[in-house]
């Protein structure tokens, strides 16, 4: 039967009904304008060389021709991967962690949530700024290690390309974890209390009982986190911006800082388009994978 058909028999005097979707149309109409069409330029431009100034010139596959020559790309493509691989598992966990930890019926417990969350809520400017004093060779973190160890710790934790991009990554999480924080929060307080009690009376206590009872009935919750998170990942550009630049030797540098570079700075906005593209598509089939292996519609049923 086809879904017109379906919708013909579920309305009312068997009438098909145009009102829901003139209630939809605005919101098509806003994502249309803001999203659709901008993603459709994106395509096309990448199809052509043009820099602000002339008219685009259609040049066929040659920008994406140059992108798979293109050293540096591949570079920051791999940088991006490492945000990928160390921050989402990272992203995943310790939020779930937290959460478990502050869903407790506790004196001031909403205070902590609040501090939890307070990353969140900062400005990416501000962050970055004060990791950066932070970072530094004689900043906070070098002193604190100094301390504790009874030796002059110098390390250049922004400068040197070992660790430049694990600085960032860890910053990347920090900001990350009250915000995942709150969505397994909100899964944690679906979940009936009386489950909890009846796995206590089969034995399932402590931390025992989240493996038995939490995290498969977080697992919904668990795979948008990931998704969301992996997006998030493949995005990263402010903290790179504000404490690198994507440097040093281009060790922090990401696909988006990349695309950044060639579109607003080097004004190839042809080019810049192509990196788009490709970076889309990669986004594109994680998300498919995520969904294949992680199964969600099984998850939620």
């Amino acid at each position: 039967m086809k879904p017109i058909a379906k919708l013909k028999k579920q309305n009312l005097g068997g009438k098909f009904s145009w009102t829901p979707y003139l209630f939809l149309l605005p919101a098509i109409a806003f994502l249309g304008l803001t999203s659709f069409l901008p993603v459709l330029q994106a395509i096309y431009l990448s199809f052509t060389n043009y820099d602000f100034v002339g008219s685009p010139t259609f040049i066929g596959w040659k920008n994406y021709l140059n992108l798979w020559n293109d050293r540096t790309f591949w570079k920051t493509l791999s940088n991006t991967l490492v945000y990928l691989i160390f921050a989402v598992p990272s992203l995943v966990i310790l939020p779930l962690a937290l959460a478990i930890l502050v869903n407790q019926k506790l004196r001031s417990i909403k205070f902590f949530r609040a501090i939890y969350y307070f990353p969140v809520i900062v400005s990416v400017v501000v962050a970055g700024i004060a990791w950066k004093w932070v970072y530094a060779q004689n900043g906070i973190l070098n002193y604190f290690l100094s301390t504790i160890s009874f030796q002059d710790i110098k390390i250049p934790w922004l400068t040197d390309p070992k660790t430049a991009i694990f600085a960032i990554v860890a910053v990347v999480i920090w900001r990350g974890v009250g915000y995942y924080m709150v969505i397994y929060l909100a899964g944690l307080q679906a979940i009936p209390a009386d489950l909890y009690e009846a796995a206590a009376i089969d034995g399932s206590d402590g931390w025992q009982k989240h493996f038995d009872i939490t995290i498969p009935l977080m697992r919904p919750y668990i795979i948008l986190v990931a998704v969301i998170s992996s997006i998030g990942a493949m995005k990263v550009f402010e903290e790179v911006y504000i404490m690198s630049q994507g440097g040093p030797a281009n060790s922090t540098k990401t696909v988006v800082y990349y695309l950044y570079d060639k579109g607003f700075t080097s004004l190839e906005m042809g080019y810049a388009s192509a990196i788009g593209v490709f970076l889309f598509l990669i986004i594109f089939i994680i998300s498919i994978l995520t969904f294949k292996f992680t199964n969600p519609v099984k998850a939620i049923s």
